[in-house]
């Protein structure tokens, strides 16, 4: 909207213009006693100038330096204890007013900090961008996890699916959008502009993406599909510049074979639930054809957890098999039948302490509601495939049939729903 624009405008110019004089008034000020003088504010202009100087400060800042402003705001930046102490006292149970009365008051004041530091136009990105190095500091100082969960709560409502846009991106789409594609892809590699090029642009391959007003050239994740005949096996066919290329109205099946999420700063934000949900509905809009929707799945986590399993005398890996792996040669991947009943069992038995399947891409499908269908030995010889599966890799079917029914199994009891081949895999692979 032109007023909209005008508005961003505006402050964007008094942000910038109240720059100068802030930057030298304030230079060597601690950008956390900054941050107490923001949120003490009163006038907008003014809060919007000294938020825009404490990203500044906060981005530019050494690694070092930004943890311990971190620390800081992470343990100055609680609750009002006034505040929270007066809707304690006044709490009556049942009282519905004073019950929202102290959720209010409890509200760490961090969380009204993020808010001003996303009132500075364009600060959503940067406040994702901060996010990413606020994960990487919570690894060695688990002080900060409380600072995350502030921006993880308000992450979550404004990145809800109503804010969100579906579009799909072709060869016409901007280079700056592209450019971010080839950037962000995380499961197979898009080695320059030729790569992309026949992942978007040729009439059997689709790529979708869901955008945030407030990032409307950047991808928060994206989806890779591939239109064919049957379902496939392996992926060197479907990444393949010379493969035989299939008219649309020709394809009885659409193959997700890799999804990226594409920010650090959005982890533990859902939207691949969403997007693989409403990717099916358009693709049956315009292709009614359409009978199968599949993906074609690395198992990232499989030769990691061979690997723990074989150092445990007791574990989920019988001695029939123990012997067979124990038996490999450096990289020499076992052979096919038995690769494939170590993924069955790996899939189906390895879980994680909250419940639910071990390996994280397992998780997301079947948290989804998919079926856990094929499992295929020799099916990505990349040197990542090899590392982290020996070249294994799954399909999961979405059966709108059945969909509802396996997500709520899989989130209530943790079942997993199966095929016929990967249950009997699993069986004969659990046999000592």
């Amino acid at each position: 909207m032109p007023e909209t624009r005008f508005i961003s405008d505006m402050f964007r110019r008094l942000a910038g213009s109240g720059l100068g004089v802030l930057g030298r008034t304030r230079a060597g000020e601690d950008p956390v006693d900054m941050c107490h003088s923001l949120l003490d504010t009163r006038s907008e202009v003014s809060g919007l100038v000294l938020a825009r100087h404490i990203l500044d400060r906060l981005e530019q800042a050494t690694p070092e330096d930004r943890r311990a402003a971190f620390s800081r705001i992470a343990a100055e930046f609680g609750p009002d204890e006034t505040r929270l102490q007066h809707a304690l006292s006044t709490y009556v149970p049942g009282d519905v007013a004073a019950a929202r009365r102290l959720h209010f008051a409890a509200e760490p004041r961090s969380q009204g900090l993020i808010r001003a530091f996303n009132r500075v136009p364009g600060a959503t990105a940067r406040l994702v961008r901060l996010r990413a190095e606020l994960l990487r500091d919570t690894r060695s100082d688990p002080a900060l996890a409380s600072l995350d969960q502030d921006f993880r709560h308000l992450f979550a409502s404004w990145f809800t699916r109503g804010f969100l846009e579906l579009r799909r991106i072709d060869w016409r789409t901007p280079a700056n959008v592209l450019e971010n594609i080839i950037t962000y892809e995380a499961v197979h590699e898009i080695r320059g502009w030729d790569d992309l090029r026949q992942r978007v642009g040729d009439p059997d391959r689709r790529l979708f993406a869901f955008f945030h007003p407030a990032m409307p050239d950047d991808p928060l994740i994206f989806v890779e599909i591939a239109l064919t005949r049957d379902i496939p096996k392996a992926i060197g066919p479907i990444l393949d510049r010379d493969r035989d290329r299939i008219p649309p109205e020709k394809a009885r099946v659409a193959v997700f074979y890799s999804i990226s999420n594409c920010h650090v700063g959005l982890r533990g934000i859902s939207f691949g639930n969403f997007l693989i949900k409403q990717v099916v509905e358009e693709l049956r809009r315009d292709m009614e054809q359409l009978a199968t929707f599949v993906t074609l799945s690395p198992v990232p986590g499989l030769r990691r957890w061979v690997g723990e399993e074989m150092q445990t005398e007791e574990g989920l890996i019988p001695k029939r098999l123990r012997k067979t792996l124990s038996e490999l040669e450096g990289d020499t991947p076992p052979d096919p039948a038995t690769l494939r009943e170590v993924t069955a069992l790996y899939l189906t038995r390895a879980h994680r302490a909250s419940g639910g399947a071990l390996d994280p891409v397992a998780h997301f499908h079947l948290g989804n509601g998919a079926i856990l269908a094929h499992a295929h030995a020799e099916a990505d010889a990349s040197p990542r495939g090899m590392a982290n599966s020996w070249g294994a890799m799954v399909n999961y079917l979405y059966d709108d049939s059945r969909i509802e029914t396996n997500h709520q199994s899989y989130a209530n009891t943790g079942d997993i729903a199966l095929s016929s081949e990967i249950r009997a895999l699993a069986s004969q692979a659990a046999k000592g």
